[in-house]
């Protein structure tokens, strides 16, 4: 996708460089932290345009997908983990091997906190989970860690100074953090001191993907997502959140053919598991499905690389968060 993909609206941080430096440094970073706590958007904020849906409602990202911030001294792959919590089905044990796969060979940690949000069991177990991988424990019970563990504060835009010190004094006492950086991406405010920071406790290595690439996905993986992220916003609480999208197919036109209308077609499938909940997907005369076209119109030919015509179908695939088969046909 290009930098000016569905932007946030702020230039990237790309190729700025980092006061300081002379080596280079690369590597994987883990954007880890319960659902819901801002790491697509932090990440997207990073990066500088959106790969990675952003939405209040939790268990929104359901794969690894990886973001990547070049700067003139450093380059920073970012992993933006499906948010670790008790799986009730299939799909959310799937989702929680996704986050261990994500954490076999990083070199650093980003762990987010919500400013807004007391400190609670959740993170509590994420922090048990890094300590088993990550750390070894010390004579005197402390804890020594392998790879820099950096606390990300996010949402600070929802609190006053007074209690933003109150709330990284509470993060300190929480865990051994490396480094402790206080964000707002939504409001853009320190975004580039996380960057700074993160760059800071990165290995020396060698730059791995050119300067541009902002992200590892396929396009089809990319569309899917920007897909599925239209709908949610389309629909809010209405939406099922047994939603899966898949691109079956990008068609490019033959330009011998003079029947071609010259647009690439991509054909979409949007699943769900229960025949009651097509018609929430397509809305009264189809208003829904013609406002998701609507909005991704422009993204999908940048991705594409030319005009290009989504098609929709809405389709039922029955209990499919619980069932392996479909599971594996769905992506996951």
């Amino acid at each position: 996708m290009s930098e000016s993909d569905t932007s946030t609206g702020h230039e990237p941080a790309q190729h700025e460089p980092v006061k300081g430096h002379d080596v280079y440094r690369s590597g994987f970073v883990a954007v880890v932290g319960r659902p819901n706590v801002g790491k697509s958007t932090l990440m997207n904020a990073l990066v500088g345009t959106q790969i990675a849906i952003a939405s209040s409602r939790p268990e929104t990202t359901r794969k690894a997908i990886r973001g990547i911030v070049t700067t003139d001294n450093a380059q920073l792959v970012l992993v933006d983990t499906p948010g670790i919590h008790r799986p009730r089905t299939l799909l959310g044990q799937r989702l929680n091997d996704v986050v261990e796969e994500s954490l076999a060979d990083v070199d650093e940690i980003a762990f987010l906190l919500p400013a807004d949000q007391e400190i609670g069991p959740g993170d509590k177990r994420i922090l048990s989970r890094l300590r088993s991988q990550f750390a070894k424990k010390r004579d005197d019970g402390s804890f020594a860690w392998k790879i820099p563990l950096i606390a990300i504060v996010t949402k600070i835009d929802e609190l006053n100074r007074q209690e933003l010190i109150e709330k990284l004094i509470q993060v300190n006492e929480f865990a051994d953090f490396t480094d402790i950086v206080p964000v707002s991406a939504l409001e853009h405010d320190n975004v580039s001191e996380v960057r700074d920071v993160l760059i800071e406790n990165m290995p020396e290595g060698p730059q791995m993907y050119p300067a541009e690439q902002l992200t590892e996905e396929k396009p089809e993986s990319t569309i899917a997502e920007l897909v599925r992220w239209a709908f949610l916003e389309e629909l809010d609480d209405e939406l099922p959140h047994s939603l899966a999208v898949v691109v079956d197919s990008i068609e490019y036109p033959d330009p011998d053919d003079p029947e071609s209308d010259g647009k690439a077609h991509v054909l979409v499938s949007i699943y769900v598991e229960r025949d009651s909940q097509k018609p929430i997907i397509i809305g009264h005369k189809a208003e829904h499905l013609v406002k998701v076209r609507k909005k991704l119109r422009t993204p999908v030919n940048r991705i594409v690389g030319q005009k290009a015509k989504l098609d929709l179908y809405v389709k039922v695939a029955k209990d499919w968060q619980s069932d392996p088969k479909k599971l594996e046909r769905l992506g996951f």
